[in-house]
């Protein structure tokens, strides 16, 4: 396929987190005349994980998708990196900017991509630190910072991270494009349909994805025996990668499992729950914007500040007395940080002065 020639912008995207963000983006482009074309590369595949959220949102047709499924880390990358440079050495021009969101492995192919090809690169939601190495995310994240020129990122945390790093020169604090997607489609919220489930008690939200708890099957029995004992009903929407495990595991009888809910979905729930039981990025922010307790499934969060306001305690797979954590759980009112508005406009400023 020959692409589109005069792009101002290319932006690559892969996974659901991605899609949330690239809405309000892309959206803001549009009203600003600034031409954006997609490259979708497939890293998430399944209807309710991806075509789902561009019918729900609105976002633009990507004018390809690579379809590269899954795979090991590197197999994955490399797979990406060798359609996403095919794609842009298929144009007549390359695009102006490449612009990146996160911490994938769709933002790591982008960023090695683009880099090697000598094009500028944009990473929304640059200067998260989770401080672990051992995590995927986080080599994306800071192998992308490195190589980016514009790094725009959600709170002053990130850009004290980036300024520890050394890195200071196109770093602009704008503010959570998910903060401003969490108000803009909260309203159009609706319930989950085909799920028999009793909205109108009170009950807890959880998610699991990290290959670190999926793939753990002992601290997984253990962590669902735990849950099990809770005074409360518990929505599990579940994500593909536990398909392949649920023979080998009990699913209590408070927890009702679904299927991955789409992202209005996914609000209507947040709304509802009493808590939230995650080791996602995205739903830890969107807990805390929604004013709900998070307990989050890692020893680690790149997201330190909705800790620090006492919404959010880590534990493990391994937690006891589940039900007394949450009993004390005394979440404040300070909401620093995190709730910057309008990150969508500060962004197509700066890129607006660029292409100027």
């Amino acid at each position: 396929m020959t692409a589109p020639i005069n792009l101002d912008v290319l932006t690559i995207l892969g996974a659901r987190p991605q899609f949330v963000k690239a809405s309000v983006v892309s959206k803001t482009f549009q009203e600003e005349g600034i031409k954006e074309g997609i490259l979708h590369t497939g890293q998430h595949y399944e209807y309710q994980m991806d075509s789902l959220f561009f019918k729900q949102l609105n976002i633009p047709e990507p004018l390809i998708n690579l379809n590269i499924g899954s795979g090991t880390q590197a197999h994955q990358t490399g797979q990406m990196m060798m359609g996403i440079e095919q794609f842009l050495l298929s144009m007549d021009t390359f695009p102006k900017l490449i612009l990146l969101y996160g911490d994938t492995n769709s933002t790591l192919a982008g960023a090695l991509v683009a880099a090697k090809l000598g094009l500028p690169i944009v990473h929304i939601e640059a200067g998260l630190r989770s401080f672990n190495s051992a995590m995927p995310e986080e080599i994306n994240r800071v192998v992308t910072d490195r190589l980016s020129q514009f790094l725009f990122c959600p709170s002053e945390v990130a850009v004290g991270h980036l300024q520890k790093e050394g890195i200071t020169k196109g770093v602009y604090c704008v503010g959570d494009v998910m903060f401003e997607a969490f108000n803009n489609f909260s309203s159009l919220a609706s319930a989950p349909k085909e799920i028999d489930f009793d909205w109108s008690k009170d009950f807890g939200l959880l998610t699991l994805h990290r290959p670190s708890n999926t793939e753990n099957i002992t601290g997984l029995k253990s962590f669902l025996k735990e849950v099990g004992t809770l005074p409360y009903s518990i929505l599990w929407p579940l994500h593909p990668r536990m398909n392949q495990h649920l023979q080998l595991i009990h699913i209590p009888s408070n927890i009702t499992v679904c299927s991955p809910l789409g992202y209005l979905e996914m609000l209507f729930c947040l709304k509802q729950t009493k808590f939230v039981i995650t080791d996602s990025g995205g739903l830890q922010k969107e807990a805390y914007w929604a004013k709900k307790p998070i307990f989050t499934v890692r020893k680690e969060t790149e997201w330190t500040e909705t800790v620090e306001a006492g919404w959010n305690q880590l534990i493990d797979l391994e937690v006891t007395q589940l039900s007394d954590l949450l009993s004390m759980h005394q979440p404040n009112t300070n909401f620093r940080h995190l709730d910057i508005p309008d990150a969508s406009k500060k962004i197509t400023e700066k890129i607006k002065e660029f292409l100027n």
